[in-house]
């Protein structure tokens, strides 16, 4: 009997949360995607919280993943690659602090791996102006409304926003 690979957890706020979650569902070995809340002073938010700016929550996806299939560090590249991690306090057309460019780690081999990441991403010059993203140690993820869930596929529509947009370079 083979026991079963362990299950590891990735938290990523890239702006809006619809397109994201959508977008990490597609790869192959994440067996989950929820869209949520992190990062904030209160507790269990709600979408008109985050929206009037006063909890300091980001919009954030929490990922289960096979790292057997997937390792971390491709997730975190992906994540890089899937948004404009230069832009302070926005994505695309969505302005203020819940759309933050952030990965909570949530264990010190995370840490270690997401700054690997953006430190070659900063020597490579990748980008044009400095990367703003944070990374911040784990907090308690506070999944969003059920509308919030699948929302693109609920929809029936394909990501509007900054994710189908943006590419380094551009």
């Amino acid at each position: 009997m083979t026991t079963p690979p362990k299950l590891e957890k990735a938290t990523f706020g890239a702006g809006c949360f619809w397109g994201v979650e959508y977008q990490y569902r597609k790869i192959p070995g994440v067996s989950e995607a929820f869209s949520g809340y992190s990062g904030g002073k209160s507790e269990n938010p709600t979408y008109r919280q985050i929206c009037q700016g006063d909890t300091g929550h980001a919009e954030v996806i929490e990922v289960t993943f096979d790292p057997t299939k997937v390792t971390y560090r491709q997730l975190v590249e992906y994540f890089f690659r899937m948004h404009n991690p230069t832009q302070v306090d926005r994505q695309g057309p969505d302005e203020g602090d819940q759309y933050r460019s952030v990965i909570f780690y949530h264990s010190p081999e995370q840490k270690k791996v997401a700054d690997e990441v953006k430190a070659a991403l900063t020597t490579a010059k990748v980008y044009a102006e400095p990367i703003a993203t944070k990374i911040e140690p784990a907090q308690t993820f506070w999944k969003a409304e059920e509308y919030h869930q699948r929302y693109y596929e609920k929809k029936g529509g394909r990501p509007y926003c900054h994710l189908v947009e943006y590419a380094p370079g551009k």
